[in-house]
């Protein structure tokens, strides 16, 4: 399985993708520099991916990440989101689980809007 880096000037998360499309296609397009958009318990960046939903659900787990093919997105899933039912977080609308993030997540919740990430492939 690919792993992944994202990373802020001063946080990294490492991320190891599955064996979807989507992961493959998102793999193939980096590096990128975006800036995020939170939303409640979930960071998410539009990405130059466009793939059509797989194995797709709402419901996530924390740490799990996602492409949102709607947004053609990249989404973290850390915490409830604004749509979230119970404990777990919740995507707005299906989405493709396409890995997970290696490690604590905590930290993403001090990340706001705009803040600059970079995703780059790990060796």
């Amino acid at each position: 399985m690919d792993r992944i880096l994202m990373r802020t000037r001063y946080e990294r998360w490492e991320i190891e993708l599955n064996d979807t499309l989507a992961a493959f296609k998102l793999f193939e397009a980096l590096p990128l520099e975006r800036e995020i958009n939170a939303w409640g318990g979930e960071l998410y960046f539009a990405v130059p991916v466009e793939c059509e939903l797989e194995n797709g659900r709402k419901v996530m787990e924390v740490g799990e990440v996602a492409f949102w093919p709607e947004g053609n997105a990249f989404c973290v899933f850390f915490g409830r989101t604004p749509v979230s039912t119970a404990s777990k977080p919740e995507a707005y609308s299906p989405v493709t689980p396409i890995g997970r993030v290696l490690g604590d997540v905590s930290t993403m919740s001090d990340l706001s809007d705009r803040t600059q990430v970079t995703l780059e492939r790990l060796d």
